[in-house]
Order: C-alpha cells, then structure tokens, then sequence
C-alpha cells in the first residue's frame, strides 16, 4: 500500500503528449483532427481520466500529502478540457463506501436509463453517450454542495483552456474535448466501465480482466483486487493476484473489453438495468 513514485512522471508524460497533440492539430483539416482525437487523444485522456481516480486514492504521495494528490489530479484534468477531477474524487469515496447503494453510488444507472437504452441501438447510443451520464447522473441522484477545491479545479482548467485558445487558436481545444468524449464513449478502452460492475454472471456483481488494455489504463482491469484494496496503487495490483491466486483466479473474469461491449449491446440480459443495486445505511464520516 506504499505510494507509485512513477505515477506523478507518467501523467507529466502524458499531459506533455497531449500539450505536443495541439501544437501538431492546429494544422490538421478538421476530418483528421477527429480520427486523432479518437485514435491517440481519445486514449490518452481516458488513460488520465484513470490516472485521476488512482490519484483519489491518494497513491501518488501517500495518505499524508492529500493536498499534493488533489493538485497532481488538477494538473492531470487538464487535457480533459473540462473540470473533472475534484468531483470525481467528491463521488468515488460512495462508490466504494456504498457499492450498488441506491441513491448513493452514481456510478449504477437511473431507473430512467434502464427503461429507455433497452434495445441493441438505444444501448449503442447509451455507450457512446457516457461521457454525459457519467456527468449528469450525480447532479440527479446524490446532489453534493460544491466545494472549494471544485472551484480551484474549474478555474485552473478554465484558464488553461483559454490560454490554449489564445495561443494557437480553436482546434486545440476542439482537440481535447473531442478526446475526451470520444475516448471516454465509444472506445474500446470504455469497456471497462461496462465490465467492471455489470452483472455478466450471476451471482457476481464485481469482475476483473487481465489483457493487455491494462498497460495504459493503471492496471484498472484489475478491478476485484482494487476494491479489495483501494490504497494500492494501480502498478501494484497484479502483486496482489500473484501473491493470493486462490482469491482470484477462480472468479469469472473478462478477456477483452471489446467483446464486453459487444455482448453489452446485442445481448437482451445485459443493460444499464443489469446492476446489484442495494439499500445501504450511511456511514459516519470520521474524515
């Protein structure tokens, strides 16, 4: 459970990648600024946005130096284009205090969206629409009061987006933000929204995948591992495998996200109704 001293490295790489992207879109016809933003951009910021949540759990610089982690995911947002990091870290303690909680754990879709994205195509549409509901939903179902570090976020992002506009014009910027939507919606890397929770067996509502999608997405595959252990970082977790087998191995396990998101779509058993939802008392909050 020590912190990566790799991590902070490797999201300064990737935000220089995407810095180096808009030096290079500003040229492109708008045709081949959106196959980049999907074929590069899109994984790179969706590797980000994963950054981010490894960095929720304080696994940069460890549990002492929470005001470190919060600003590394700030500059880790930025090529994002919008501010996401503050309010991920606000929800994401619920998802894994109240797994399936109703009305707690806005990662579980609204009644709404069961009875509307039902069909193969409303579920195609549902997919590549994620990047909206992952956004949208909390405002819906466990509203939060802002807080400050939420609004340090919106204006450090705000103000670098304006800066990549006054510097070298609107494309950059379109750039970004169409990786983001792109990579975060219909992407082979977003199966793993779908896989992590879903219930593809029954019986088993949290699953892990162990293919190659792991190497630029820290490890998030190894979702069973992570939610038994939160505080280890995304570049320890294949340890925790390699040292419990017995724990893991025996489990129903996805071997791509790209046939998740397949069987997702043209099987009638899976949907965003197909989730454990679950009524939890609150916890105290010690923190």
């Amino acid at each position: 459970m020590r912190p990566d001293p790799r991590l902070k490295w490797t999201v300064l790489g990737l935000v220089l990648a995407q810095l180096l992207a808009c030096r290079l879109a500003r040229d492109l016809t708008w045709r081949w600024l959106l196959f980049w933003a999907y074929a590069f951009g899109g994984c790179v910021n969706h590797a980000l946005t994963l950054a981010i949540h490894d960095i929720s759990h304080n696994t940069a610089f460890g549990s002492g130096h929470a005001g470190r982690n919060r600003w590394l995911a700030v500059f880790a947002n930025l090529p994002v284009g919008l501010p996401y990091a503050a309010s991920f870290k606000k929800y994401h303690v619920d998802h894994h205090r109240y797994l399936g909680g109703h009305g707690l754990d806005v990662d579980v879709p609204t009644r709404l969206e069961g009875w509307l994205f039902c069909t193969p195509a409303r579920k195609l549409l549902w997919l590549a629409l994620q990047p909206f509901f992952y956004s949208l939903r909390p405002l819906c179902v466990h509203p939060k009061a802002m807080t400050r570090m939420e609004v340090l976020n919106a204006l450090v992002q705000l103000a670098a987006d304006a800066a990549l506009f006054a510097l070298w014009g609107p494309k950059p910027v379109v750039y970004l933000l169409a990786s983001s939507l792109l990579g975060l919606g219909l992407h082979p890397i977003s199966g793993h929204f779908v896989a992590e929770h879903y219930l593809f067996v029954k019986g088993h509502e949290t699953y892990s995948y162990y293919g190659p999608l792991n190497w630029i997405t820290f490890n998030v595959g190894y979702h069973m591992e992570h939610h038994d252990f939160p505080s280890i970082p995304g570049c320890n977790l294949p340890l925790v495998r390699k040292i419990a087998p017995e724990y893991y191995d025996h489990l129903p396990q996805h071997h791509s996200w790209v046939k998740v998101l397949w069987d997702f779509v043209l099987k009638d058993s899976l949907g965003p109704y197909a989730r454990v939802k679950r009524v939890c008392r609150l916890a105290e909050d010690r923190l």
